[in-house]
């Protein structure tokens, strides 16, 4: 069974679709970021794949609820590597990070800028990358 969740992006889930996330991929960016839970090496099939779709990418593993340091450090990692995309996968913790690391790649400034309560809370300019 074969299942595609439309949201702010994708998730797409079922068995075999891993083959799929080459050529997703390549239509979205050229360097990826892959943000993972606990066990990184779970990755290792995805990082296989996008290799042989010719696209470079770098781990981000997050080990604990993402705090703001964690974010920081994933942007700052995908900017001095030169990602263009963000695939985050594994748990709630993962998905979140890609995505606040995504969010930073595209909007300027500090992560204090859009965070509410402890930030200035300011909406998200670009809300999607390419």
């Amino acid at each position: 069974m074969r299942f595609e969740f439309a949201t702010a992006q994708r998730i797409i889930f079922g068995n075999g679709v891993l083959k799929e996330a080459g050529g997703i991929a390549g239509e979205l960016g050229t360097r990826a970021i892959v943000v993972t839970g606990l066990n990184p090496e779970r990755s290792q099939p995805l990082l296989e794949v996008l290799s042989a779709q010719g696209i470079p990418a770098r781990l981000v593993p997050v080990l604990r609820e993402p705090s703001v340091a964690t974010i920081q450090a994933g942007v700052a990692n995908a900017q001095e590597f030169g990602a263009d995309l963000v695939i985050a996968m594994g748990g709630g913790s993962a998905i979140d990070t890609g995505k606040a690391i995504a969010s930073l790649m595209a909007n300027p400034g500090d992560i204090y800028n859009y965070l509410e309560v402890v930030g200035k809370g300011q909406p998200l300019k670009i809300r999607r990358c390419r």
